[in-house]
């Protein structure tokens, strides 16, 4: 990984290059603020600082690569118009933007693209073609589109003017608070960590660079360590789902980034889930990498001062909905029990008074006498409850079965 010294001025992005981004594009995005958490620093051992790009308008920072290679169209190119392959945030900010501008703008999803995404891309005024299965066939495809009609093609991370626009989130990030000493920043292409690593590279002390890639996608990892690790499956970080790393942007990483850690599935739906919970904000798979990080590795970071960033928000609310009950069933405070009962008039009616006793709330209760493999005249019947925290419902199991009832934990998640 990086050394110590670098000759940043043989690399394609310089902290002139970040600084003049950000003159560009300053008074057309949102100065998101860089807090302490102080919740999580008490978690973790570390200083924990929050960059909350979320809150930009499309939800994400790729507004800011956008829009700085957006203002630097020419007038002929800018009349042509400009074309990108993304289902994501990238799709959004050059949507937005290029309607903002005035420049016509196409995007070329895959046709499995859900359709909020469509019509959220639709809404900020560009022409949606929906081509292929795969983000590779649509950007296959956006290519020939922008050979065919003169189009600019804006690609998502592998562009030293979008490089140089993401590199703008660290700038803000060291303004806010000088004494950072560690940034832990998501990578899928890797256009956001080599411009904040271009950032962090050029201040006065040592800040130490970690990537962050979701144990399912290790592109990146694989490019810079020589490994071979699949790059497959459905994760949570989506956003950072990427195969095949940009060329630019390995060479930045293989330069200035001292290390890439990968984070498992579990540690991003806890990340997730606890930045609902302590900073009520709402923050996608991706957005939650950095965290997860820090989760999953504490003694690595712990005393210093680190910067992570919130970079994304756009998660489906279906998809949020079951992160959330799935950390309540892990911490105990969800459960489902299946109790075995004799088939008799107050069977349940007995069990319901342990719950009772011992306070916990019944949400739901099933009843199987049908597809069981008991007796024709036993019982199984899964309840649904919501308990304080594991050891409350320890308690519960331990009344159960103090009183003769087979019980047991069903779908711990």
């Amino acid at each position: 990984m990086a050394s110590q010294r670098v000759d940043a001025s043989a690399l394609p992005v310089s902290l002139a290059d970040v600084r003049e981004a950000h003159a560009r594009i300053r008074d057309s995005i949102v100065r998101t603020p860089t807090l302490i958490s102080r919740t999580l620093s008490g978690m973790t051992g570390a200083q924990v600082f929050l960059k909350f790009e979320n809150l930009q308008f499309t939800a994400a920072y790729k507004e800011r690569g956008a829009l700085n290679t957006l203002l630097q169209l020419s007038d002929a190119a800018r009349a042509k118009g400009v074309i990108a392959a993304s289902a994501g945030n990238h799709a959004q900010g050059v949507a937005y933007h290029a309607n903002r501008l005035g420049i016509p703008s196409t995007i070329v999803m895959p046709r499995t693209t859900p359709t909020v995404k469509v019509v959220q891309t639709e809404s900020h005024g560009a022409t949606v073609v929906l081509e292929g299965e795969t983000f590779d066939a649509a950007y296959a495809h956006a290519r020939v589109l922008e050979a065919e009609r003169g189009f600019t093609f804006v690609h998502p991370f592998d562009d030293p003017r979008v490089i140089a626009g993401q590199g703008t989130v660290a700038l803000e990030m060291f303004e806010d608070v000088p004494q950072l000493d560690t940034l832990l920043t998501p990578i899928g292409g890797g256009g956001l960590i080599s411009g904040m690593a271009t950032v962090a590279h050029a201040q006065p002390h040592r800040v130490e660079v970690v990537g962050v890639q979701a144990e399912l996608y290790p592109s990146m990892y694989n490019r810079i360590r020589g490994t071979h690790l699949p790059c497959a499956g459905d994760t949570l970080a989506e956003g950072i789902a990427v195969k095949e790393p940009g060329g630019l942007t390995a060479q930045m990483v293989a330069a200035l980034v001292d290390d890439i850690v990968l984070v498992g599935e579990r540690n991003l739906e806890e990340a997730v889930s606890l930045l609902l919970q302590i900073e009520k904000t709402v923050v996608e798979g991706a957005g939650a990498a950095g965290l997860a990080a820090l989760l999953a590795f504490p003694e690595r970071f712990r005393g210093r001062h680190v910067g992570v960033v919130l970079c994304g928000g756009n998660i489906d609310t279906r998809l949020l909905a079951n992160v959330l009950l799935r950390d309540l069933a892990r911490s105990g405070r969800l459960a489902r029990l299946r109790v075995r009962l004799q088939d008799q008039p107050g069977a349940l009616y007995n069990v319901a008074r342990i719950f009772d006793q011992q306070r916990v709330n019944i949400i739901e209760v099933y009843h199987q006498r049908i597809f069981t493999t008991l007796p024709a005249k036993g019982l199984i019947t899964d309840i649904e409850c919501e308990t304080r925290d594991a050891a409350h419902l320890d308690r519960l199991i331990a009344a159960l079965r103090a009183s003769g009832y087979e019980t047991s934990m069903v779908e711990q998640a």
